[in-house]
């Protein structure tokens, strides 16, 4: 069954935990749209393990949309979730509005999903009164990594755990679904989820999130320039592709592969009068 609001919104009461990983491709979104996920986040992580950006900063609406429709159309029960890039939403409610809107015609998205509290509840009330659900998304907010001065954790203060705790608020409070609290505190993860009547996807916010959210290359441990204390590794897949590639080059090299297997074949006949008609 397709995983929407509502029923985001039911494992709320339920007390059923959501789980939720990012993809960028049809592959990897029709895998986990079979296991079972509860949401595909296409996220702007892209920029990272897709592009090879130092930053989420230098992706584009172009980026989301040609990455979120191939998710899409692998995503038969997942929710598609996909990010507003940086600055495709702060300069004006309009922007934000307009951009919201392509990202569900032309990446085929279920929902959208931007960064910020109190500061962009303007926007969020905005794309939901357009009909477009959104998930908000506090705490550390890549986007704002210049500001922050590097991946560091949030909330750790009295007056910035007091901020965040107000930014989740004006969150729910403009409308949004669903909101992603990264890089906090474990109590600080704990006191949003009993304060919200939404739920709440953790990414380093502790175990009383209503859901969470990785990103599958570093889950999967296919990307290692950076590895956030928040990440488990569920499989060496990095491992297993190297090896993999090694082989493959190897065989090729050796003259192991192709083998007859690997090869089509023609009639005898057919063979015998083009060997004649070449000299071969």
């Amino acid at each position: 069954m397709k995983n929407t609001v509502l029923t985001f919104k039911q494992a709320k009461k339920d007390g059923t935990k959501l789980s939720m990983l990012t993809a960028y491709d049809y592959s990897i979104a029709s895998l986990m749209d079979a296991a079972g996920i509860n949401a595909i986040l296409v996220g702007d992580s892209l920029g990272n393990v897709m592009l090879g950006y130092e930053d989420t900063v230098s992706v584009t609406m172009e980026d989301m949309i040609h990455h979120g429709a191939a998710v899409a159309r692998g995503a038969k029960n997942a929710m598609v979730v996909i990010d507003m890039p940086f600055m495709s939403y702060q300069a004006s409610v309009y922007d934000a509005v307009v951009n919201a809107g392509r990202l569900m015609k032309e990446g085929r998205a279920n929902a959208v999903k931007l960064e910020g509290g109190v500061e962009m509840a303007p926007q969020i009330k905005a794309i939901v009164a357009a009909g477009i659900p959104v998930m908000g998304h506090i705490g550390l907010t890549p986007q704002s990594i210049n500001a922050f001065g590097g991946h560091k954790v949030q909330g750790k203060t009295e007056e910035a755990a007091m901020k965040l705790i107000q930014d989740a608020k004006a969150v729910e409070e403009a409308g949004a679904f669903c909101v992603v609290i990264e890089g906090v505190p474990q109590v600080l993860g704990t006191m949003i989820t009993k304060m919200l009547s939404i739920p709440t996807i953790g990414i380093g916010a502790g175990p009383d999130c209503d859901g969470q959210v990785l990103v599958y290359q570093d889950m999967l441990g296919m990307f290692s320039d950076f590895t956030p204390k928040f990440v488990k590794r569920f499989a060496s897949v990095g491992e297993v592709m190297k090896g993999a590639f090694k082989q493959y080059i190897e065989e090729i090299n050796s003259g192991v592969f192709p083998a007859q297997e690997n090869c089509y074949s023609i009639d005898d006949g057919i063979a015998e009068k083009l060997k004649e008609k070449f000299d071969y």
